[in-house]
C-alpha cells in the first residue's frame, strides 16, 4: 500500500499586499501595547515568525488583526506556551460558568472570550504552519465541545427552580437530554467560522425533565436558553452559530425532539441523507450516556446489512440538487464555492459518505466519522485505489486550508472564492502565493482529480436523461433538446410539460416543497416521464399528476414507491391517464398502493365473510373505539382501492365491482354496529329482549353500490314492553336508548378520523324520513307501512335487506317486509304512482343533463322504476320476482311472462351500460364532473371498458338507449296497468 503523503500545511504563510502599511500597523500595535509587553513580545523565541503572520493579517484579515490589536497582552499570552497548552488554559477558564453565583451575563461573557482568544490561537497555529488542518480542526471542534456543554450546563443550572436536577453541581447529570454534534462537528473535523449542526433529543419519561410544566415544555426552554447563550450577539461578539434543521422533520418538529418521536421517525421515515448525516454523530452536552445507547440503536437504521448500492442514486441526487440550486457545474476559480462547487469539498465527502453507506453494514471498519481516515480505509480494503486516496486527501487538505483562509478574513460562514479579479489576487497572497498564477494552479487541479474520482464512483448512477433523449429542467428556461425529446415522447405541449417540471423542482406544489421528496423525485422524473409516454395520453398524465401534487401535502412516501417498483409506476401512469379520481385516491394515501403490491390481497375474495374475517384480522387487537374507526378506515379505504385496481385493469366486470362495494360496505357495517354496541353497553347496559338491525336500501339493498356511493340505512328494534329500560349504571328509556345507538352508529360510519372518513349515510328513506325518528320500533314499522306508507316508500321498500344486527329481528323484519310488497294491488294505480313519481323527479331534479346516468331521461331511473313496478305488481304470484337487484328482477319477469323477451333485452341492455358507464364515472372521475370535459385517455378508458371504440360512438349509444328506454317506460306503464286490469275484470 502507497503511503500517503504527509503535508504539515497546505498553504504557505500570508504575504501582505500592502507590506509597508500593514507593517506600520503591527508597530503601532506594539506602541499601544506598553513597553513592558512589548518587549516581551519581542523577545519571544519564533518573534520573527509570529511578527510575518502579525504583518500578514494587519494587511488581509480585519477579524484577526482586530483580536490581536485589541489586546496585545493576551496575545502575548497565547505565544508564550504552546497552541495546545494555550488553547486548554483558554477553555479551562470557562470552569468560572458552573459556579453557584455565575449569573447569565458573565456565563456569556466567558464564553465570547473563550471564543475570540480560540479563534485567535488556532488562526495564529495554522497561519504560521505550526498546525495543519487535521490539528487545526480538531482544536475547533473540542472548543465547540466544550462551548456547547458549558452552555447547556449554564443553561440546566439556571433552570433548576423549574427541574428536579439529580446534582445541582452537575446539573446536566442523568439530565434526560443530550445534545448530538453532526457534519463536521461531529466528524471533529469543524473548520474555522463554521455553525454547528447540533440535534437536541430528550427522554420523555425523564423525572429530572418532567417537573413543572413538563418533559416537553422543559426541554424547549432549555434548548432555546442554550441557543442564546452561543448564538446572541453581545458587545463581546458570539459563541457559535447554531443550526437545528438536521433534527427529524424540522418543518413540523420542536427544537427538542423526543427520543421515541425520533425512533419512530428514523425507522419508518428516515432518508438516505439522514443515514449519511447519522455516521457523524457524536453525544458532546447533557446526558451523554443517553445519546450513546440512542446512537447504539440507530445503527441498524445507519447501517444496512446488505451492500446498499440504491443509496448512490440518492445521494448523487442531493449532490446534483446543489448544483443546481447554487449554480456550481461547472468547475472554476473565482466565484466558485470550494465546498459546494463541483470538484469540492463536499464531492469529498460525498464520495466517502457514499461508499460508507453501500458497505458499511458489512466493513465495521468503514463506520468512522472522519473523512481522511475512511479515505485511508477505503483503500485498505481495496474500495479503492491507492491515487485516489492520496489525491483525494490530498485535495481535501488543500480546499479545507483555502476555506480556512476564506473565513479567517471576517469570520463569515462562506466557502466561496472571490471573484473580483483584484480580491482573488489579494486573496491568493493570504493563501501563501506570490501571485493569481499559482494558486489557480494548485486550485484546480485539486478540484479536477476530486471531479475525476467523484465522476468514477457515479458513472453508472441514473441521469437525467432517458431513452428517448436528454431531460433537463433546471434554470428558468427550456432546453431546446428537452423539448424536442418530450415531442417525441409523446408530449402534444412539451413547452408546458417542462414548464411543470420544473415548477415541481421549484417546489411549487406543497407535495414536493421538502428537499427530501425533490432528492427523489429527481431521479423519478426521467422513469415518470416514460411511463406518461407509455399510457397513450402523456399530456393528461401530467395535468393529473400535477394536480395530484397540489391537493397532496407531502409525496416523499408515494415518490419511493413509484421509484422502487417500476411495474407500479406504469401503473400508475396508465390511472392517471385513465382514472385520475382514483389516482387521486393514491396521492392522498400512498400506503394503499401497497395492497396492490400484495399479491395477496389482489386476489383475496370479495364476498360479505370473507370482508368480515379481514376486517376482523385487520382490527384484531386494537382496544378502543377511536382505534377500531381507525383501522375500519384504512381497511375499507384498501379494499375500496383494490376493487377499483381490479375494474381498472378490467379483471373484474361492472356488476362484480358492484357487488364488491356492497358487500364490503356491509362487513364495515356489521363491525361498526358491534364495536358501537358494545362500547355503549358498557356505559347503559342492555335492554332486557332488545334487539336491533340494520336494513340496507337503495343501491346498497340491491347490491350495486359504486366506489363513492352513500348507504341507504334504517335501523328497526324491538324489546320487552314491561321492562323499557336499560340496565347499564346511566339506564335510558329504549326508545332514547336505541336512538342515541343509532346516532352513535351514523357517527361511526361518516364521522372523519385521522384516517379519513368511511360513508356518507342517508336516513331518509325511514318511515315518515326526516320527520320520523332515527330509531323505529318495529311494530311502528309494521303499522306504518301497512296503513301510512305511499307507494314510493314501497318501491324503495323494494331493496331493503337486513344487513346488520340480531339475525332473529332480521329474519322478522324480512318477513314484514315480504307482507308488506307482495300482496295484491290494483294495477292502474301502482302504474300510475310510478308514472307520477317519475316526473316529480324530472321536475324537481331536472332530467335533460344526458350525462346524469340516474336521472336524464330514459335514463337508469326509468329502467329501476320498471322493475321495482313489477316486484310490486307481481310478486306476490311470482317468486322469482322478489329480488333486490335491478338486473334479477327483470330475469325473473321475463321468465314469468310479465315482460317480453325483447323488452327485457332492451331493459336489460341499457342497465348494464348505464351501471357500466357509472362504475366506471365513479371510479375515474370526481363526483358531478362532466365526461365530456374530461382527458381523452379517460374518454378513451370509458368507452373500451364498455366495448366500444371510441367515446363519440359511446356517447351515440347513450343517447339511442335512452330515447329507447323512455319509449319502454312510457308505452310499458300506460298499458301494463290497463291490460292487468282488464284480464283481471274479464275473468
Amino acid at each position: 500500500m502507497k503511503t500517503m503523503k504527509k503535508t504539515p500545511n497546505a498553504l504557505g504563510r500570508p504575504r501582505p499586499v500592502k507590506l509597508a502599511a500593514a507593517r506600520v500597523r503591527v508597530a503601532d500595535m506594539l506602541a499601544s501595547a506598553g513597553e513592558d509587553c512589548a518587549s516581551a513580545l519581542r523577545a519571544l523565541p519564533d518573534w520573527p515568525k509570529v511578527e510575518e503572520v502579525l504583518v500578514g493579517i494587519a494587511d488581509q484579515s480585519p477579524f484577526l488583526w482586530g483580536l490581536a490589536r485589541r489586546d496585545p497582552a493576551r496575545l502575548l499570552r497565547i505565544r508564550q506556551q504552546s497552541p495546545e497548552a494555550a488553547l486548554d488554559e483558554a477553555l479551562r477558564r470557562l470552569s468560572a460558568c458552573n459556579l453557584a453565583d455565575c449569573t447569565e451575563a458573565q456565563a456569556k461573557s466567558l464564553l465570547r472570550k473563550a471564543k475570540q482568544e480560540t479563534a485567535l490561537i488556532v488562526a495564529l497555529a495554522d497561519l504560521a504552519g505550526e498546525w495543519d488542518v487535521v490539528v487545526a480542526t480538531k482544536a475547533l471542534s473540542r472548543a465547540a465541545d466544550r462551548f456547547v456543554a458549558t452552555a447547556l450546563r449554564v443553561a440546566l443550572r439556571l433552570s433548576g427552580d423549574k427541574l428536579a436536577l439529580v446534582d445541582p453541581a452537575e446539573p446536566e447529570h442523568a439530565c434526560g437530554l443530550v445534545v448530538l454534534a453532526l457534519g463536521k462537528h461531529g466528524a471533529m473535523e469543524l473548520n474555522y467560522s463554521s455553525d454547528v449542526d447540533l440535534v437536541v433529543f430528550y427522554e420523555s419519561r425523564s423525572p429530572v425533565l418532567g417537573a413543572g410544566p413538563g418533559v416537553k415544555a422543559n426541554s424547549l426552554r432549555i434548548v432555546q436558553h442554550l441557543v442564546k447563550l452561543l448564538q446572541e450577539r453581545t458587545g463581546d461578539g458570539y459563541v457559535l452559530r447554531v443550526d437545528l434543521r438536521l433534527r427529524p422533520d424540522p418543518g413540523s418538529t420542536a427544537a427538542a425532539v423526543s427520543l421515541d418521536a425520533a425512533r419512530h421517525y428514523y425507522e419508518t421515515l428516515g432518508q438516505n441523507w439522514e443515514r449519511a448525516a447519522m455516521i457523524k454523530a457524536r453525544p458532546v452536552a447533557g446526558d451523554l450516556a443517553l445519546g450513546i445507547d440512542f446512537l447504539g440503536e440507530m445503527a441498524a437504521f445507519i447501517w444496512r446489512k446488505y451492500f446498499d448500492y440504491a443509496t448512490i442514486a440518492d445521494i448523487h441526487a442531493m449532490k446534483r440538487q446543489i448544483h443546481a440550486a447554487k449554480g456550481h457545474a461547472e468547475i472554476a476559480v473565482g466565484g466558485h464555492d470550494v465546498k459546494l462547487g463541483r470538484g469540492g469539498i463536499r464531492e469529498i465527502e460525498f464520495f466517502v459518505q457514499t461508499q460508507q453507506l453501500i458497505f458499511g453494514g458489512r466493513r465495521t471498519f468503514l463506520r468512522g466519522a472522519r473523512t481522511l481516515d475512511m479515505l485511508r480505509q477505503l483503500h485498505a480494503d481495496d474500495w479503492i485505489t491507492a491515487q485516489a486516496s492520496d489525491e483525494l486527501s490530498d485535495a481535501y487538505l488543500y480546499l479545507r486550508a483555502v476555506e480556512h483562509r476564506l473565513q479567517m478574513q471576517n469570520d463569515q460562514q462562506t466557502q466561496r472564492m472571490p471573484d473580483d479579479e483584484e480580491a482573488l489576487k489579494h486573496f491568493a497572497r493570504f493563501c501563501g502565493y506570490p501571485g493569481v498564477a499559482g494558486f489557480s494552479r494548485d486550485l484546480l487541479r485539486h478540484f479536477h482529480a476530486v471531479e475525476k474520482h467523484y465522476a468514477r464512483l457515479f458513472e453508472h448512477a441514473p441521469g437525467l436523461d432517458t431513452r428517448a433523449g436528454n431531460l433537463v429542467f433546471t434554470g428558468a428556461t427550456d432546453d431546446p433538446e428537452t423539448l424536442e425529446t418530450l415531442r417525441d415522447m409523446g408530449f402534444r405541449n412539451p413547452a408546458l410539460a417542462a414548464e411543470t417540471v420544473r415548477g415541481w423542482h421549484f417546489g411549487r406544489r406543497p407535495a414536493v416543497r421538502s428537499a427530501r421528496a425533490r432528492e427523489v423525485l429527481t431521479e423519478l422524473v426521467p422513469a415518470l416521464l416514460e411511463a406518461f409516454s407509455k399510457s397513450g395520453d402523456a399530456d393528461s398524465c401530467m395535468v393529473a399528476f400535477d394536480a395530484a401534487l397540489a391537493r397532496m401535502p407531502a409525496a416523499a412516501e408515494l415518490f419511493a414507491l413509484l421509484k422502487s417498483h417500476e411495474p407500479m409506476l406504469q401503473f400508475f401512469a396508465d390511472i392517471l391517464g385513465g382514472a385520475p379520481r382514483l389516482a387521486q385516491v393514491i396521492a392522498q394515501s400512498p400506503h394503499v398502493l401497497d395492497v396492490a403490491i400484495d399479491r395477496g390481497v389482489a386476489a383475496a375474495p370479495m364476498d360479505v365473510t370473507d370482508f368480515s374475517g379481514r376486517l376482523a384480522r385487520f382490527h384484531e387487537g386494537e382496544q378502543g373505539l377511536e382505534a377500531f374507526l381507525d383501522a375500519a378506515r384504512v381497511f375499507a379505504s384498501e379494499e375500496n382501492f383494490m376493487i377499483g385496481l381490479r375494474l381498472f385493469a378490467e379483471l373484474i366486470e361492472p356488476d362484480q365491482a358492484a357487488r364488491a362495494y356492497s358487500s364490503l360496505a356491509e362487513a364495515v357495517a356489521r363491525a361498526c354496529l358491534a364495536r358501537v354496541q358494545a362500547n355503549f353497553a358498557l356505559e347503559h347496559g342492555e335492554v332486557p329482549g332488545g334487539r336491533c338491525v340494520v336494513l340496507g336500501l337503495g343501491k346498497l339493498g340491491s347490491r350495486e353500490l359504486t366506489a363513492t356511493s352513500d348507504l341507504d340505512l334504517v335501523l328497526l328494534y324491538d324489546f320487552d314492553s314491561e321492562r323499557a329500560e336499560s340496565d347499564g349504571r346511566r339506564p335510558l328509556h329504549a326508545i332514547v336508548y336505541y336512538t342515541r345507538l343509532t346516532q352513535r352508529l351514523i357517527a361511526a360510519l361518516t364521522a372523519p378520523t385521522r384516517r379519513g372518513k368511511l360513508f356518507e349515510v342517508d336516513m331518509r328513506l325511514r318511515p315518515s324520513g326526516n320527520k320520523g325518528p332515527l330509531a323505529t320500533q318495529i311494530a311502528s314499522f309494521r303499522s306504518y307501512q301497512a296503513s301510512e306508507a305511499e307507494i314510493w316508500e314501497h318501491m324503495a321498500l323494494t331493496r331493503a335487506r337486513p344487513i346488520a344486527g340480531d339475525d332473529s329481528l332480521a329474519a322478522e323484519a324480512s318477513q314484514l317486509i315480504a307482507e308488506t310488497l307482495f300482496r295484491p294491488r290494483d294495477l292502474a294505480e301502482l302504474a300510475k304512482a310510478v308514472r307520477d313519481m317519475r316526473a316529480l323527479i324530472g321536475k324537481e331534479k331536472g332530467e335533460d343533463n344526458p350525462w346524469n346516468l340516474k336521472l336524464a331521461s330514459g335514463g337508469l331511473l326509468d329502467v329501476e322504476f320498471i322493475a321495482q313496478y313489477l316486484t310490486l305488481a307481481h310478486g306476490a304470484e311470482a317468486p322469482g320476482l322478489r329480488a333486490a337487484a335491478t338486473a334479477d328482477i327483470l330475469k325473473g319477469a321475463a321468465e314469468a311472462g310479465f315482460l317480453d323477451s325483447a323488452t327485457a333485452d332492451s331493459l336489460l341492455g341499457a342497465l348494464a351500460l348505464y351501471s357500466g358507464v357509472t362504475q366506471w364515472l365513479r371510479l375515474a372521475l370526481d363526483e358531478g364532473a362532466d365526461p365530456r370535459q374530461a382527458a381523452d385517455g379517460v374518454k378513451r378508458r370509458i368507452a373500451t371498458a364498455t366495448g366500444l371504440p371510441d367515446f363519440a360512438v359511446l356517447e351515440r349509444e347513450l343517447t339511442a338507449k335512452r330515447k329507447e328506454i323512455r319509449r319502454i317506460f312510457t308505452h310499458f306503464l300506460s298499458r301494463e296497468g290497463k291490460a292487468r286490469n282488464h284480464d283481471e275484470d274479464h275473468n
